[in-house]
C-alpha cells in the first residue's frame, strides 16, 4: 500500500501542456488494437458535449466511454488521466473566441481602436462562459495555458498595451475588466442553465422567482427599495436587462481606463 510519504514524494501534476502529453497525440493510438474511428480530437469533442449537457460533477471516463461506444480503458490510450482530458476540453472551447479571425478583420479594415477591440474580446469571453457553464470552474482549477487560451490571453495583452496606460497599471486594468467578465458570465451561465433544468424560459423563471419572494414578508420590503432602480434600468426581458447591465458596466471600466491614462 502506498504510504503518505510516497505520495508526498511523487511529482505534482502541473499541466498537460507542460508534461509533453499533447505532443504525443499518436503515441498510444499507434497500437494495433485501438478502436477504429477513435482519436483524441473526437474524444475531446464528445467530452465538451457531455460537459455542456451534464456538467463536470457527472463527467467520468466511464460515462464518456459509453457515449463513444468503447471501453473506459481504451480512452487511456489517448490521455493519461481525466484531469488531462478536462484540461484539453477546456482549451478546445477557447477556440470559439476566434481571436485570429477578429484580428484579421481588424487589420483588413484598418480599425485599431483599443476600446472596440476590448469590447469584442470581453463580449466573446462572456459568451463562452454562458455557452459552457462548466468552463468557469475549470479555469480556476487548471493553469489554462493551452494554445487557444494563450492566444486569447495574448490578444488581451496586446489590446491593453494600446490603451496608453503606464506599464505598471496594465495588469490591474486587465484584471478589472476580465475578472468582471468572468463573474458576470459565470452567474449568467448558471442562471441560463438553471432555467433550462427547470424547463422554463429565463423570463418565466425570473417572474416566478420574483413573485414567490415578493409574497414573503421578510423579502417584500427589500424589493420595494430596488423597484425604482430596476424600472430605470429598462429592458422588457431578462436578456435585455442583462445586456444593458453588461454594456454599462463595461463602458464604466473603459471610462476608468481612460481616466487613469489621463492621470499618467
Amino acid at each position: 500500500m502506498e504510504s503518505a510519504a510516497d505520495k508526498a514524494n511523487q511529482p505534482r501534476r502541473t499541466s498537460v501542456w507542460l508534461e509533453g502529453k499533447p505532443a504525443a497525440r499518436g503515441r498510444k493510438s499507434e497500437r494495433s488494437d485501438h478502436p477504429t474511428g477513435l482519436d483524441r480530437d473526437r474524444i475531446i469533442s464528445v467530452s465538451v458535449r457531455l460537459l455542456d449537457a451534464e456538467g463536470p460533477a457527472k463527467f467520468s471516463m466511464r460515462r464518456l466511454a459509453a457515449e463513444l461506444g468503447v471501453t473506459a480503458m481504451s480512452l487511456y490510450w489517448y490521455v493519461d488521466t481525466k484531469d488531462d482530458l478536462l484540461e484539453l476540453a477546456l482549451d478546445s472551447v477557447f477556440m470559439e473566441i476566434a481571436v485570429a479571425e477578429h484580428e484579421a478583420h481588424d487589420t483588413a479594415g484598418a480599425h485599431c481602436d483599443w476600446r472596440d477591440d476590448l469590447r469584442v474580446l470581453a463580449g466573446r469571453y462572456r459568451a463562452l462562459l454562458v455557452r459552457h457553464p462548466w468552463v468557469s470552474a475549470l479555469v480556476g482549477k487548471f493553469l489554462n495555458i493551452g494554445p487557444h487560451s494563450m492566444e486569447f490571453s495574448a490578444a488581451v495583452l496586446r489590446v491593453m498595451r494600446r490603451t496608453g496606460l503606464p506599464a505598471h497599471g496594465q495588469a490591474g486594468a486587465l484584471a478589472s475588466v476580465f475578472q468582471f467578465v468572468y463573474g458576470f458570465g459565470t452567474i449568467e451561465g448558471h442562471f441560463v442553465q438553471r432555467c433550462a433544468e427547470a424547463g422554463m424560459t429565463q423570463d418565466q423563471y425570473y417572474r416566478d422567482a420574483m413573485g414567490r419572494m415578493s409574497e414573503q414578508r421578510e423579502y417584500r420590503g427589500r424589493f420595494e427599495q430596488t423597484e425604482e432602480m430596476m424600472e430605470a434600468r429598462g429592458g422588457d426581458t431578462v436578456e435585455e436587462m442583462r445586456e444593458r447591465d453588461f454594456t454599462f458596466a463595461l463602458e464604466l471600466l473603459i471610462a476608468g481606463i481612460e481616466a487613469m491614462r489621463a492621470r499618467g
